[in-house]
């Protein structure tokens, strides 16, 4: 029996090769087969969906129990009428209707009345391209789309592609500093000249697709072939992926697979009055945390539908990739809820979805088929081994995994235990504690942490004084000790814990509060749903010196994720010293709270070396206790080891580069 390559990077997985290699074979298989039919290939939207035929439009819809299925829209009042009927296609369940011109053309709006035995519902179709909602009514309705002059991209996505992923995550209706629902254009103005400027070179936009609840952040879809219309339009959407890729910045997105809302008119649950079209059958058909619809993985009919989904963004918007969300609850029947993952059985035993496995092996395929250099990235906090793997070798094909136990440690590391008392080396542990065989995105917070009833790390650390005492200058020693420490947590983060980095918008420079849209309990307001951007612009607030020191961590350490490991030098708990290198730098971190230190010599190797990137540099808000671009000379003692040795001021971070 050949021995998969998740196996020889991991011997533990040994006892689990005969499962490893049946999801080979069964992968090899699916595929096979898929790109034998057309409808498998991952174009099903190609025929689905509303299409030009001449001066008509056709519309096919996949409704195996339905009975009949009319098309109501604003030409006919929205009623039933015998002349807009669909037919019925062959015995897989499609049905087409082919409408003239005169009744639908670009900006009609339509909806589905589908009948079933014992009942009837209006729908919105499964692959409907742009969908909008009245604003006085509040009804969702299907858009035709079909502007005369189409957008052209003018720049190739594959401009953006090569070297480390700085992933800024961004919505595009909060990215506002004013009440109110941002906009395309306003993000491509006033937002990305931002995010450039800041040193990232990835976009990751959160909620595009369609989702009749504003505040879900877009993991409630409904529509999956739409564009949220709140924010614009197609043309404008496109024009700020071409904007992007002129700018060399990748463009990802999040993709929601892992369940669909509940919405039976707005959404595709019950689309043909039965309730496992897309979904499982009773009870497994509904997740039990989220309110939400499942579904049904091992279906033809729901595999074209989600691999489709996949090619669709891709080649209509130009975009470079994904990052899946909800992983977890895919893979697994229970949905990895409450459970421990301490053992290796638990990703292979009965409770793992085998047909979610080959879904995503699958999905993956497809993308890097459409487009190689496409990025996948892998929400998943199971820790499935394999999972950022080559499909040739046993894994599901993305590229990066996020490693998700990073936040939450730094979250109970600041709940539970005085920073006085933090042990660098469980903290350098846990930076590290990730299969290097697989490449990881780290983050220390993402909009995960920032939501109402959570706190952003800077909100821990500093609290009630970020009201007070954020202007420069001014005495506060929580404040002071705060921005030390988000400085060290975030380099510390950045440069050891991955392959790629990703912050959430607006925490590059500690944005104070929290992110919570317009409800009820909150009198629908706007006011937490969007970001301050003037207080980083403000030269008289600090946060204008943690967005230059932000900056600054990705300009002068990009560098040293080209590295795959990082080399410890010392760590030293009782003084709460830590050093390493990689990628060529050499970073040192002082945690201490009351102590400096002059007397450490640091293992590097010998010559000149430049101090890069210094935390208590004024222009970071530190306090300048050592020289910007200082250079040290090595020294070599008696055993021929090089050293340097730096001063390590209380509570900072160095960064060194050889000097040339």
């Amino acid at each position: 029996m050949e021995i998969p390559g998740i196996i020889k990077n991991d011997p533990y997985l040994q006892p689990y090769t005969e499962k490893i290699n049946y999801r080979i074979r069964r992968f090899t298989d699916i595929r096979s087969e898929l790109y034998e039919k057309s409808e498998g290939s991952g174009r099903a939207y190609e025929y689905y969906g509303e299409h030009r035929l001449g001066n008509s439009i056709v519309i096919r819809e996949w409704a195996p129990n339905a009975s009949a299925i009319f098309l109501i829209c604003d030409h006919n009042n929205w009623r039933k009428s015998e002349e807009l009927a669909f037919r019925r296609l062959g015995s897989y369940g499609d049905w087409e209707i082919i409408v003239p011109e005169a009744i639908l053309k670009h900006g009609s709006l339509y909806r589905l009345l589908v009948e079933w035995s014992g009942g009837q519902g209006e729908r919105i179709p499964a692959y409907a391209r742009r969908v909008v909602q009245d604003p006085q009514t509040y009804i969702f309705s299907t858009q035709v789309w079909f502007p005369k002059e189409e957008y052209r991209f003018k720049y190739k996505s594959e401009d953006a592609a090569g070297g480390r992923l700085f992933i800024y995550e961004a919505h595009i209706g909060m990215a506002v500093e004013e009440g109110g629902v941002g906009t395309f254009s306003g993000f491509r103005e006033h937002v990305l000249p931002r995010i450039i400027s800041s040193g990232f070179n990835t976009i990751q936009l959160m909620a595009l697709m369609e989702h009749p609840f504003y505040g879900s952040f877009g993991y409630q879809v409904s529509s999956f072939f739409a564009l949220s219309s709140r924010y614009g339009t197609p043309e404008e959407f496109k024009q700020l992926v071409d904007e992007c890729h002129k700018n060399n910045i990748r463009v990802i997105m999040d993709l929601v697979h892992s369940h669909a809302v509940k919405n039976e008119v707005e959404g595709i649950s019950k689309q043909d009055g039965s309730d496992f079209l897309y979904f499982h059958e009773g009870g497994r058909g509904d997740h039990p945390a989220w309110d939400s619809r499942c579904f049904n993985y091992g279906k033809p009919g729901v595999r074209n539908f989600l691999l489709s989904n996949c090619a669709w963004w891709i080649e209509e918007y130009n975009i470079d990739g994904y990052r899946f969300d909800g992983v977890t609850s895919m893979l697994y029947n229970d949905h990895g809820l409450g459970v421990s993952f301490d053992h290796y059985d638990k990703y292979f035993d009965e409770n793992v979805d085998e047909d979610a496995v080959l879904y995503l092996a699958l999905a993956n395929d497809l993308i890097h088929r459409i487009k190689p250099e496409a990025i996948t990235i892998a929400e998943d906090m199971s820790g499935l081994p394999g999972i950022a793997a080559p499909l040739k070798d046993g894994g599901c094909g993305f590229d990066y995994r996020l490693t998700m136990g990073i936040p939450d440690y730094w979250i109970k590391l600041l709940k539970e235990v005085s920073d006085e008392n933090w042990n660098v080396s469980e903290i350098w542990n846990v930076m590290n504690n990730r299969r290097f065989s697989e490449k990881h995105i780290a983050y220390c917070e993402s909009h995960d942490q920032a939501l109402v009833g959570d706190k952003t790390l800077i909100f821990r650390l500093i609290d009630a004084d970020m009201y007070s005492g954020m202007s420069i200058g001014s005495g506060s020693v929580r404040v002071e000790r705060g921005i030390a420490l988000i400085k060290i947590i975030n380099l510390l983060t950045m440069s050891a814990a991955g392959d790629g980095y990703l912050n959430f918008m607006g925490n590059e420079f500690g944005h104070p509060e929290w992110i919570d849209f317009p409800r009820e309990g909150n009198g629908w307001s706007y006011h937490y749903a969007r970001r301050q951007w003037s207080l980083a612009d403000n030269k008289e607030l600090r946060y204008s010196r943690l967005l230059r020191f932000s900056s600054d961590m990705l300009k002068y350490c990009a560098g040293s994720l080209n590295a795959q490991y990082s080399r410890l030098i010392m760590s030293n708990n009782s003084d709460q010293i830590l050093a390493w290198e990689r990628g060529g730098l050499i970073f040192v971190i002082n945690l201490n709270s009351k102590r400096s230190f002059t007397d450490y010599g640091i293992e590097a190797p010998a010559g000149k070396w430049v101090l890069v990137l210094n935390s208590d540099s004024e222009i970071y808000d530190g306090h300048g206790r050592i020289p910007d671009g200082l250079e040290i000379s090595s020294v070599t003692d008696e055993k021929g080891v090089s050293r340097i040795t730096p001063y390590i001021p209380s509570r900072t971070a160095q960064v060194f580069k050889k000097a040339d």
